[in-house]
């Protein structure tokens, strides 16, 4: 990957290649909605490069990803997802824009300073903007009505994030955060 393309991913450089790790905390709604389940779990992380992608007087350059998670100590991935990491330099703009095979699709953004090692992204479902689109079952039973993310870049071999997707669960009146968070390293290239 050219220096050039990695310069012009303003605050998603640092997040190129391959990561792992294997320290992250779930908590979601259990089989009976009104629990909550606790899953440790390891995940994988690949962000690949491109751009740019010109939409007529907006420039974008971003990042390709795909990420896989596994339970501690099961074969099978309990999650998997999707999507790209987008900058707009002229706008500072961060968007990760993904799908998740369970029928959810998320296009969250913020301001981001091009330095920046600690953003924001948030959407909400209705924006026309940075939003949520579930499929027919997942509206009625399980509404994901906000999803917030803070990245946090510790070094070059080393980020964090925290998930909060908020949801509207059938039947309860509170909301119930949905909440998944861990700590990555970057792996050799």
């Amino acid at each position: 990957m050219s220096d050039e393309l990695i310069k012009n991913l303003g605050p998603l450089a640092p997040l190129a290649g391959t990561w792992e790790g294997d320290k992250g905390d779930d908590r979601a709604p259990d089989d009976d909605p009104k629990e909550t389940e606790i899953n440790k779990f390891r995940e994988r992380l690949v962000f690949v490069p491109f751009g740019p992608v010109n939409n007529h007087a907006q420039t974008l350059y971003g990042l390709r990803y795909s990420t896989t998670a596994w339970r501690l100590e099961e074969e099978s991935p309990f999650h998997e997802e999707l999507g790209y990491w987008l900058w707009d330099p002229s706008e500072k703009q961060v968007m990760r824009c993904f799908i998740v095979p369970r029928g959810v699709t998320v296009i969250a953004g913020g301001t981001v300073e091009p330095e920046a090692r600690e953003f924001h992204l948030a959407a909400e479902v209705g924006s026309e903007t940075y939003g949520i689109c579930s499929n027919k079952f997942l509206d009625q039973e399980f509404k994901t009505v906000r999803y917030e993310l803070k990245v946090t870049v510790h070094d070059t071999n080393s980020f964090s994030y925290e998930e909060d997707t908020q949801l509207q669960i059938k039947g309860q009146s509170e909301l119930f955060h949905h909440i998944d968070k861990n700590t990555i390293k970057r792996l050799p290239s």
